[in-house]
């Protein structure tokens, strides 16, 4: 031992097998997962038993940054006390804080800067350390103890293990402060997520205002904040799910799960497993325990698309859990408890399949308690062009695009079409429409896809539409008429803009078969007569 100041090496051996030992016991404190506070307490309590130390004390700063406040000390009195707090550069502690460097005070009587706020101290000669606490090279705190007044080489010895102390507490402070940080960024991201949601699925962000639409407005407010079974029907593409986002997300389950399955997409066995889970072993191919679908909604809401499509045997299982809220795992005899809402959706015509025999009458009468009927695109056209536009800026944006405005030709054909996919099809007819429209700005008649171009221009060319010379004749009319609006049906000034003569104008209006008294006649009786 060439650094021992004792003259026997034992005594040093001893004093370092010691330190070693509560290191190691401070390390098993800290590695814990008990709270910081609690663990902290037991490093002060591990550091008086064993170094002979007194008062010990850790210091933390406060989330501003402006004063130390005390964390962990043995006597509780200290940590309630009013004014147990040191600013930057007040006292020993303060100038701690403030320099990062530790301080040694061989006498606190003699030292005029020692403050002795927090401790009632005696008159006997007492030495005062006081160590830094650090991450990341900033001082987040301090660790200071009393002790005998004894030689300063003693001192300096203990203040350097008190550093190897206060660097093991700085390092699960950074842990425990890495972590909260983390779990509140997420609590965070999931409330952001939660009001997204929320916003996005309510029923006054559904696209509609036609009567039809109010009337399912008006059912999604009626049973939201119940439990109530929802049968929701209507054609394919008329926005089912959405109307089951809108029930959950208003309901007082809306901070539970929202589950969707579609029925149709799969067989009997494997929408059995999916829907219930299924035990390790309970088929071939079941290498572990999976569970199901209503288990995953758990005190939320379950969607059950197409359940027109269960299975006879699907169907009986289905039942108990609307009856009797049990279930058991594919491959188990274990009942167990489901607290979920049922919300079903189907196109099908159950009664048809009731009196088929292939769907159940009890489970109809049993998922039927609360019907939504949605309407079909076709039935509420006041609403297509809300859609279109709402779909129109969607895509826009998507694809980073500047569409200015659509076309009355285009509004035309959208109108006149029968829509057989509902929302659904619109939505995917405009983002092509986005695509093929994004050189101009402007969506055309001849930028919808071909099963909504009208026969007009096909028929005054005599050829099919896919020619070029129909093409041609559906990009003429959109452009006359565009030019006729926005000069208000005068014929001279559309062939203005357009380098053409008022003669050629008239005669595309006739060949183009562009119906100008309707389109300009209300504007024309308009004017007055001249006298």
């Amino acid at each position: 031992m060439p650094n021992c100041k004792f003259n026997s090496p034992t005594i040093c051996d001893a004093r370092h097998i010691k330190e070693l030992e509560t290191l190691a016991e401070i390390a098993r404190n800290l590695s814990s997962r008990t709270q910081q506070e609690e663990v902290l307490h037991e490093v002060i309590d591990v550091l008086e038993k064993s170094r002979r130390v007194q008062r010990g004390t850790i210091m933390l700063l406060t989330a501003d940054g402006r004063e130390l406040r005390v964390e962990a000390v043995k006597d509780q009195k200290v940590q309630r006390a009013e004014g147990a707090a040191y600013r930057r550069g007040e006292g020993i502690t303060g100038l701690v804080l403030d320099t990062g460097e530790p301080a040694v005070v061989p006498l606190v009587s003699d030292e005029p800067r020692f403050k002795g706020r927090l401790h009632t101290r005696s008159d006997e000669p007492l030495s005062f350390i006081c160590v830094p606490i650090k991450v990341e090279q900033a001082t987040v705190g301090t660790l200071s103890v009393d002790c005998d007044a004894q030689p300063e080489d003693d001192l300096y010895e203990l203040m350097r293990f008190l550093s190897i102390v206060a660097t093991m507490v700085a390092n699960d402070v950074m842990a425990r402060r890495t972590a909260r940080m983390e779990r509140e960024a997420l609590e965070s991201e999931n409330l952001r997520l939660r009001s997204e949601m929320r916003e996005k699925f309510q029923p006054k962000n559904m696209i509609g205002n036609s009567s039809h639409m109010h009337d399912v407005y008006t059912r999604i407010h009626q049973v939201a904040e119940t439990d109530t079974t929802v049968l929701i029907r209507g054609e394919s593409g008329t926005g089912k799910e959405l109307v089951a986002s809108a029930i959950h997300y208003s309901s007082a389950r809306a901070d539970k799960p929202f589950v969707k399955v579609n029925c149709a997409a799969l067989n009997e066995n494997l929408l059995e497993s999916e829907l219930f889970g299924h035990e390790k072993g309970a088929f071939t191919g079941a290498l572990q325990t999976r569970i199901g679908r209503v288990q995953e909604a758990e005190g939320g809401t379950l969607f059950l698309d197409e359940i027109g499509d269960f299975s006879p045997t699907t169907q009986v299982k289905l039942l108990r859990v609307l009856q009797e809220r049990t279930y058991e795992r594919v491959g188990s005899n274990e009942q167990r408890k489901a607290n979920v809402r049922i919300i079903a959706a189907t196109n099908a015509n159950l009664e048809e399949k009731i009196a088929e025999n292939s769907f159940r009458q009890d489970l109809f009468y049993r998922i039927n308690v609360f019907p939504i009927y949605l309407p079909a695109l076709r039935t509420r056209k006041d609403d297509i062009l809300l859609l279109t536009n709402f779909f129109m800026q969607k895509y826009s944006t998507q694809m980073e695009v500047k569409i200015r405005r659509i076309s009355t030709p285009a509004i035309n054909m959208l109108m006149a079409y029968h829509w057989p996919g509902n929302v659904r099809e619109l939505e995917n007819t405009i983002e092509y429409a986005v695509l093929m429209g994004k050189e101009d700005g402007v969506i055309h008649g001849h930028d919808l896809p071909p099963t909504l171009q009208t026969p007009v221009a096909i028929a005054a060319t005599g050829s099919n539409h896919h020619t070029l010379k129909a093409r041609v004749a559906l990009l003429e009319r959109d452009l006359i008429v565009d030019s006729l609006k926005r000069h208000k049906g005068t014929i001279s000034a559309a062939a203005r803009e357009l380098g053409i003569t008022e003669r050629m104008v008239r005669y595309k209006i006739q060949k183009l078969d562009i119906d100008y008294e309707t389109l300009f006649k209300k504007r024309r009786k308009k004017r007055a007569p001249k006298k």
